[in-house]
C-alpha cells in the first residue's frame, strides 16, 4: 500500500505558510553598508576639495603655516587670471586638448573595431600570424619607437599640427586585441541573420554588430578619451609652440625653475579635469549596462 505525501494548502493565509530566510543583514547590515560607502565617498571627494580649495585662494593661504578649511575670501580673479595669462594661451591648450583627444578616440574606435572584427569574422589563411605580429607590437617598448616616430613624423612636416598628434595614435595594438576578443564571443546568429537578408562584413559591422555593442563602446571610448586627454610627452615634443600645446603641457609651463604659482596650477587643474566628469558622467549608464549585459541586448 502506497502513501502520498500530504499536498499543502495553497489556500492557506501567508502566516500559516512556511517563511524563507531572508537574505542580507538586515536593518543593520544596510546601515554598516552606507557608513562605508558614506566614509569611501568623503575620502575620494577630499582630494577635490582641496583641489577647488586651493583654486580659490591665494598663494599664503596655500603654503602658511596656518592652514584653513576654507580661505578667508574666495579669489574669483583667479579664474580671469588664469585664461589672460599672456605667456600661457590656457584657453587654446582646452580647444586643443578637446579637438585630440576626440578625434584619437574616434579614429581608435573605428580603426581598431574594423581591424578586430576582420580578425575575428573575416577567413583568411594569414589572419593568426597578422593576429600575431598585432600582439607583438605591444612587445616593444614606446621608448624604442618614439624617437623614430618623430623622425617620421618631422620629416612629413607634421610638428606643431594637429595631423602629428592625432594620427601617429591612431592604432592601438592593446585595443585591437580587445575587439577581436569581444567580437568571437559576438552571437554568430545576428550576423548569419542579416547575412540572409543580403548584407556583407561591413553591412552586419554598421548595422548588426555596432548598435549591439554599444556599451563596449563606450567602455573603450571612455578609456581612450582619458589617455589622450593626460597624454604629454609625444604633445610635449610635437606641440613646440604656445599653440600648439595642449592642457598638459600647459599646466608643464605654471612650474619653472623660478617660480611656481600655486593658485594658477590648482584653478588650471580643476578646470582640466571637468571634461574627464563629464565624459565619466555621460557614458556611466552605458558603462554600467556593459558589466549587467555584456554587451549583447535581450
Amino acid at each position: 500500500m502506497t502513501t502520498t505525501a500530504p499536498e499543502t494548502d495553497k489556500s492557506a493565509p501567508p502566516s500559516n505558510r512556511p517563511r524563507r530566510a531572508r537574505r542580507g543583514g538586515g536593518v543593520m547590515g544596510n546601515t554598516g553598508l552606507y557608513i562605508a560607502v558614506s566614509v569611501a565617498a568623503f575620502l575620494f571627494l577630499i582630494p577635490f576639495y582641496i583641489m577647488v580649495r586651493n583654486a580659490l585662494s591665494t598663494d599664503p593661504e596655500i603654503t602658511g603655516e596656518h592652514w584653513k578649511v576654507f580661505p578667508t575670501h574666495l579669489q574669483w580673479g583667479n579664474f580671469s587670471e588664469l585664461f589672460n595669462d599672456p605667456m600661457v594661451p590656457f584657453g587654446r591648450s582646452l580647444l586643443n586638448s578637446a579637438l585630440v583627444a576626440v578625434l584619437h578616440t574616434s579614429g581608435v574606435l573605428l580603426i581598431c573595431s574594423l581591424a578586430g572584427y576582420a580578425l575575428a569574422r573575416i577567413p583568411y589563411k594569414h589572419a593568426n600570424k597578422v593576429f600575431y605580429a598585432v600582439l607583438g607590437t605591444l612587445m616593444v617598448p614606446t621608448a624604442v619607437t618614439f624617437v623614430p616616430s618623430f623622425v617620421l613624423v618631422s620629416s612629413l612636416g607634421w610638428v606643431d599640427s594637429y595631423r602629428g598628434l592625432i594620427i601617429p595614435g591612431l592604432f592601438s595594438g592593446f585595443t585591437c586585441f580587445l575587439f577581436r576578443q569581444y567580437f568571437l564571443g559576438f552571437p554568430k546568429e545576428l550576423e548569419e541573420a542579416a547575412r540572409v537578408d543580403g548584407l556583407g562584413y561591413w553591412g552586419a559591422y554598421w548595422r548588426v554588430v555596432v548598435p549591439n555593442s554599444l556599451n563596449f563602446f563606450a567602455a573603450i571610448a571612455t578609456i581612450t578619451f582619458i589617455s589622450g586627454w593626460n597624454s604629454f610627452l609625444w604633445p610635449l615634443v610635437i606641440g613646440q609652440s604656445p599653440d600648439a600645446w595642449t592642457v598638459q603641457v600647459a599646466l608643464s609651463n605654471y612650474m619653472t625653475n623660478q617660480t611656481v604659482v600655486f593658485h594658477t596650477i590648482f584653478m588650471a587643474t580643476a578646470i582640466s579635469i571637468l571634461p574627464l566628469v563629464f565624459v565619466f558622467l555621460f557614458l556611466q549608464r552605458w558603462l554600467v549596462q556593459g558589466i549587467a549585459q555584456t554587451g549583447i541586448k535581450g
